[in-house]
Parts: structure tokens; sequence; C-alpha cells
């Protein structure tokens, strides 16, 4: 029996495996690469986030240029986190302008605690955390990412690999509980 030659044509790969070859291939380089420009321990999150986003690009366009894509890719997401950076920290600065100088008749109001309030406050946030502890796993992740880290819930799901609308459950499950817990 003769061998067609149609049997030795292999398939080429899909872009998705193509391009998750190209990841595995450069992910040392894309982590030294990040590093020296953001740190050890952020240029791992950056090259694990650029690893979700290679494997859940299936069935995407081809990529004609892997490796380039796999860095530019990388320094979006870097972009992305400094926007959220700036952001919260613009937040935070108009947050206590307003919460620590404020001024009532004209006079300056004092941003200090009373010691009773402060006292309240701290007991409301252990309360609050061994609330947090009892939720699933996923659940206070979702919470975490989102009331905390200040991500939106598309953001948290893409970060978790998971459906927007599992993070908006998993939120009103959270905050459910919470109001649950804390009105005791």
């Amino acid at each position: 029996m003769q061998k067609s030659p149609m049997n030795d044509i292999v398939p080429p790969p899909s872009p998705s495996t193509a391009l998750l070859d190209a990841f595995l291939g450069r992910r040392a380089a894309l982590l030294r690469y990040f590093a020296a420009r953001i740190g050890e321990a952020d240029a791992q999150d950056i090259v694990q986030e650029i690893y979700l986003r290679v494997v859940s690009a299936r069935g995407n366009a081809e990529v004609l240029h892997p490796g380039g894509y796999l860095y530019r890719l990388g320094n979006n997401i870097l972009l992305d986190r400094l926007r959220q950076d700036r952001a919260r920290v613009r937040r935070d600065s108009d947050w206590h302008e307003v919460h620590h100088h404020a001024s009532v008749g004209g006079e300056e109001v004092s941003d200090t605690v009373p010691q009773d309030e402060a006292l309240i406050a701290r007991d409301q946030l252990q309360r609050m955390r061994l609330a947090l502890a009892d939720l699933p796993q996923a659940v206070q992740t979702s919470f975490r990412l989102h009331k905390i880290d200040g991500l939106t819930h598309a953001q948290v799901a893409e970060r978790m690999g998971v459906s927007r609308s599992l993070i908006e459950k998993h939120m009103m499950s959270a905050l459910r509980h919470l109001s649950q817990r804390l009105d005791r």
C-alpha cells in the first residue's frame, strides 16, 4: 500500500496553541523584562495575567508576531494597572481631603478620631473580618478584589477566570452575609 502525500500533511497549530507555545517559550524572558521595570512580585502578576489572557484567547485570530504581541499585551496590562493605581491614589486623596480637612462655620475641624470611635471602628473591622472568613474562598476573593482593591466586576471576573454574572452573585452573597452578621 502506497503512502499518500496527504497523510504527511500536518495541520497548522491553532492560533491559541501557537500563542501559548510562544508564551511558554518566552515566559522566563517576559518575567525578566517586567521584573527589571517593576520588581519581581509585580512582574510575576503581569506574566500570570498574560498567561490567563493567552489561554482565554482560544479561537481568536492568528497573531503574526507572537513575541511582540506578548510584550505588548504585558505592557498594556502594566499600563492598566498604573491607571488603576493612579485612580485609586486620586480617589483616596479626595476622600482624605473631604474627610480630614473639613470646616464647620469657617472653623477647621480636627481630623483626629476620638478614642471611643476608634475602638468601635476597630471592633466593627474585626467583626467584618470574622464574617468574611465564614464565606467560601471564591466569594472572599471577589469581595476583596472589588471592594478593597477597587477592581470592576469585569476585571475581577477576568482575573479569576469566571463570568461577570458569577462575580455579581458572589458580591450579592457577600454583602447579604455581611449585612446579616454585622446587624446583630
